[in-house]
């Protein structure tokens, strides 16, 4: 088993054993889960498979099953399944043990943070396809949840700052932290160049414009089901 799989196994398996704890019962919220998660996956899907055509980055044949479809390894699919469950688990573990947390400050405090440095990076990189892919989404996500005023976001963002530290290490992992070579490798001509040890600045961005929405879906979902605010 290739070590890309391995690390998306451990990582959704931990996740799925503890959706059936009684609180939180994540497993029961499958309906909701599953097409928020295929409406977010088929864009960034889409947009993986242009990145790896154009080789503004690519995956090491070595850490792999060697199953491909297209040119995105069976591994990266998974990945857009796999990783977001286990976010949206830990935004209802959060909903669950913490229900009367305040997290107005935080939120505000991270999206003023996160507008200005992807701003930033994105306006001075405008050439680096990635940066300015990444970072420029993400911020215009910010902006629009900020806006819209959901009653979701402090909560997504703080299932975002929780799932950092699993993502520092799973990421770490495919970015060469730990392997003589890097399982998904960045073409250096489109990313800024600034790294958390091993992995691209620009990851942070990337995550975070993929699990905001899906989260965001997600929650419309199962808030028109019950009857509850939607926004």
């Amino acid at each position: 088993m290739s070590l890309y799989l391995i690390l998306l196994l451990v990582s959704f398996g931990s996740c799925l054993v503890l959706s059936f704890d009684k609180k939180v019962a994540f497993y029961k919220n499958m309906r909701f889960f599953i097409p928020a998660v295929f409406m977010v996956a088929i864009p960034f899907l889409i947009w993986d498979q242009y990145f790896t055509i154009h080789k503004i980055w690519g995956f090491n044949e070595a850490y792999l099953q060697g199953i491909f479809l297209g040119s995105l390894p069976l591994e990266e699919v998974l990945f857009f399944f796999l990783i977001p469950y286990c976010c949206v688990f830990i935004y209802e573990v959060l909903i669950a043990y913490f229900p009367n947390i305040s997290l107005q400050n935080v939120t505000r405090l991270f999206s003023l943070a996160f507008v200005l440095l992807g701003t930033l990076l994105a306006v001075l990189n405008m050439d680096n396809w990635y940066t300015l892919s990444a970072c420029g989404l993400a911020v215009l996500l910010v902006v629009f949840s900020m806006r819209g005023k959901y009653i979701w976001y402090p909560r997504a963002i703080f299932a975002f700052l929780i799932a950092m530290l699993p993502f520092l290490i799973v990421n770490g992992v495919l970015t060469g932290a730990v392997t003589q070579a890097p399982i998904v490798w960045y073409n250096e001509a489109h990313i800024v160049g600034l790294r958390i040890v091993s992995i691209p600045v620009e990851d942070v961005f990337y995550n975070f414009s993929m699990l905001i929405p899906i989260i965001g879906i997600y929650h419309y979902f199962k808030a028109r089901h019950h009857g509850a605010a939607v926004k």
